[in-house]
């Protein structure tokens, strides 16, 4: 009988030392962010020990890290009472509960995982301090709070000082970081992420070339720790970024790319690795490359709005337009997701194009004026969260401003200028007031646009604000004004007619010469405006128009005028 009880002792004992083991692997796999490994460790554990609620809870959170909160949530609920581990699953709860913004709840499953504690465990802190930091919606400065928790009772704690490394990184606060990490890796020399975030934090501070000597130390170590080439990808990318020179731009994306698809090969060519390839294609311009990722992230999941982004700029890029539209308003079109303003934009292309279509030589598109102004709708937004998106907007104007297509044009250029701060503001007041005025020109007396004119005459008038020597702003301000219907546009057109002679005069030589025709006008137009109150005025003006050309028709029919 003791024989019995001493084989079943040593055999339960044993399992549980197989059991723990494989759960030390699967955290390796975690951390080498080798998911799909840890998670049939996990399963296995879970399914030969139903008691290990530790296991359940890892697993749960690796589903979590994977975006599947439905499989995480009903994993933690299942395991919650399980004998080994089963209160750390209120921790996974609580996570769940800060990523859906109630903190509240989150509380009372932290104090749940917290309420037997014995005095020297700290486990629980270190996995609450974790989920305030891996939250979509993070607390750091709640996550320190508790990490230092687990700190008073070890300060030595190796997992304790990396979770606070994360958290300061979080918060930004560098030094700390980093006195965290090295704590960390002097602990536990085997735990690579804390010498790799030391390298993180130069590479966030662009000391890329410390920060690549950094992650070459970890390789060093174990040159199959692929979160490392990831990092190193970061770097390229980082590089890539800062260069003017475009052969040197794509030398260094490439190299990104090539260290990205090592880190994959080394993972497990996950949705969320699939989903950082396709951002730096994006930025590489490799859309061939990304339109082949988009599709292969459909065929693992159907059904993730993200996919949508890539396949939207995809197809718009390799000029799939319909694709593209369909793509992108189904990703916008959810409010769950998290939308970035190149989303915005990209939609606002595409749907610029559909609603435009390209045309022969000559012949006049017929356009989808509903979806023309969707598409300035989301151009706008794409501005609003990020100004710098305007930029884009320049070169897209001038098309359809090359095409006579003023009308639609001018729209494109009425959402550029809300940039105060763009390179290309002063441009994009200038297209804007042209599109404008030739648009109304084209259009016709019957049909000038009062209120069109008017924004006309205000972006030119930003235009001489910041650049009073570009003579061509104040002439065609003139010509504004001279189709404004407000008497007090007369003087301005008369105005800027002046001004716009004095620029050319005081450049002189062959600006003058250039420019010859637009004095001419100039003069005539100020003399024509003086000639009933001003004969003296008119007169000089006049005078100075047929000094440039005695034969000019226009210049002889308004000196005609004054003389009766």
């Amino acid at each position: 009988m003791n024989k019995i009880k001493f084989f079943s002792t040593a055999f339960f004992a044993m399992s549980a030392g197989v059991f723990a083991q494989d759960i030390e692997t699967a955290k390796k796999a975690i951390d080498a962010e080798q998911y799909e490994k840890a998670k049939s460790i996990l399963k296995a554990v879970v399914k030969s020990n139903p008691e290990n609620g530790k296991a359940a809870f890892l697993l749960g959170n690796v589903y979590l890290r994977q975006t599947y909160q439905d499989s995480a949530k009903t994993l933690f609920q299942s395991a919650l009472t399980k004998k080994e581990g089963g209160v750390l699953n209120y921790i996974g709860l609580g996570q769940i509960d800060l990523d859906n913004a109630n903190t509240q709840a989150a509380q009372f499953n932290f104090d749940q995982a917290t309420a037997n504690m014995k005095k020297k465990e700290l486990e629980q802190f270190v996995y609450i301090g974790k989920a305030y930091t891996n939250s979509i919606n993070p607390n750091y400065a709640k996550a320190i709070e508790v990490l230092n928790k687990a700190k008073a009772i070890n300060m030595n704690d190796a997992q304790t000082l990396l979770a606070l490394g994360d958290a300061y990184y979080g918060l930004r606060s560098q030094n700390e970081a980093y006195a965290a990490y090295r704590g960390a890796y002097e602990a536990d020399n085997s735990l690579l992420r804390a010498k790799m975030q030391l390298g993180v934090l130069l590479k966030g501070a662009k000391a890329f070339n410390e920060a690549k000597a950094a992650i070459d130390e970890v390789l060093g170590i174990n040159t199959s720790y692929g979160p490392a080439y990831r990092e190193l990808a970061e770097i390229y990318f980082g590089w890539a970024l800062q260069q003017n020179d475009k052969a040197k731009f794509k030398e260094y994306t490439d190299k990104s790319l090539e260290y990205y698809e090592k880190y994959m090969s080394l993972t497990d060519y996950s949705l969320a690795s699939r989903m950082r390839h396709a951002d730096f294609l994006v930025i590489a311009k490799d859309y061939k490359a990304l339109e082949k990722e988009a599709n292969e992230m459909a065929k693992m999941d159907k059904v993730n709005p993200r996919i949508f982004r890539y396949l939207g700029y995809s197809a718009y890029e390799n000029g799939n337009i319909d694709s593209a539209v369909d793509a992108l308003t189904k990703f916008t079109e959810n409010p769950s997701n998290r939308l970035i303003a190149i989303d915005y934009l990209y939609l606002g292309m595409a749907q610029l194009k559909k609603a435009i279509p390209v045309t022969t030589e000559g012949t006049k598109p017929v356009v989808d004026d509903v979806l023309y102004t969707q598409a300035l709708q989301n151009l706008s937004k794409a501005v609003e969260l990020d100004k710098a998106m305007s930029e884009r907007l320049n070169e897209i104007g001038k098309i359809y401003f090359d095409r006579k297509l003023y009308k639609y044009a001018s729209g494109i250029y009425e959402v550029a200028i809300n940039n105060t701060a763009s390179k290309n503001y002063l441009y994009d007041n200038f297209f804007l007031g042209y599109s404008l005025y030739f648009h109304n020109v084209a259009e016709g007396a019957k049909a000038y646009d009062m209120i069109q004119l008017q924004k006309a005459d205000k972006a030119f008038a930003a235009v001489i604000a910041k650049s009073p020597t570009t003579q061509d702003a104040h002439i065609y301000r003139a010509r504004v004004n001279a189709l404004l219907a407000d008497p007090n546009a007369k003087n301005q057109m008369i105005s800027s007619y002046d001004e716009f002679a004095k620029v050319v005069l005081n450049k002189g030589g062959d600006t003058v010469e250039k420019n010859k025709a637009k004095l001419i006008e100039s003069y005539n137009e100020i003399a024509r405006f003086y000639a009933k109150t001003d004969k003296v005025k008119a007169n000089e003006y006049i005078a100075k128009s047929l000094a440039l050309d005695p034969a000019d028709a226009d210049a002889i029919n308004v000196k005609n005028s004054i003389a009766k």
